[in-house]
């Protein structure tokens, strides 16, 4: 196998599912702050950065010092909820092992706070498993651009044809395609008829091993 190789995973809905609890915090957050997060909504935002997600619910963007109180309260909220029920997807933990094993270089690329994912990558036994983490403090643009994913890739000091994203998003599919990265989706949170723009799709991790990442990149 090529040493020179990386695969930059985004976190809900690829590590974790996530999901629930977030809709709960942003639904609990939203009579604080004068808002309502339906189940559309969710769904159309779910993967972008917070500052994009209020701009979508308020229809408008909001000042900075505005975004950074409500989503510090939504992502304490989020916590709460998800410290004594979050668990890792099945195989996403193995195939993150696995992946460093054979030699692969690992990132991750979310559009959640770097609180959060320090938080979800201790409680599911992944903590320092990533050479490099970059969260939405990070970027300035969220998915479906694709800074967050050029920015891993610079991290582990790779070019984008050699690295794969795995992801679960339309946005962050968008966004993989947008760095000229190969993209693995897995339908964790959207259907495959969603996310027809990845290279690969699947039902799970647990059908997906090491080796199918180089045929990927070098596909």
């Amino acid at each position: 196998m090529n040493k020179q190789l990386g695969v930059i995973f985004d976190m809900d809905g690829v590590l974790i599912d996530s999901s629930s609890f977030h809709r709960e915090s942003w639904r609990l957050a939203g009579p604080e702050f004068g808002f309502e997060m339906t189940d559309a909504a969710f769904l159309k935002t779910f993967g972008m950065p917070n500052r994009a997600v209020l701009a979508h619910v308020y229809g408008h963007e909001l000042p900075p010092e505005q975004v950074e109180a409500i989503s510090d309260r939504k992502e304490a909220l989020y916590r709460d909820l998800a410290q004594h029920d979050l668990q890792a997807l099945p195989g996403a933990v193995g195939l993150v092992r696995g992946l460093r094993s054979a030699g692969f270089r690992v990132a991750l690329g979310s559009s959640t706070p770097m609180v959060n994912i320090l938080f979800v990558l201790k409680l599911i036994g992944l903590e320092g498993a990533f050479e490099t983490i970059v969260s939405s403090g990070d970027v300035t643009i969220g998915k479906p651009d694709p800074e967050v994913f050029l920015k891993a890739g610079a991290g582990l000091g790779l070019e984008p044809a050699q690295c794969a994203v795995v992801e679960d998003a339309v946005v962050g599919v968008q966004a993989a395609k947008a760095a000229g990265m190969a993209c693995l989706a897995v339908t964790t949170t959207h259907p495959a008829a969603s996310l027809q723009a990845a290279d690969r799709i699947v039902a799970s991790l647990e059908l997906v091993w090491p080796a199918d990442f180089e045929a990927l990149i070098f596909a």
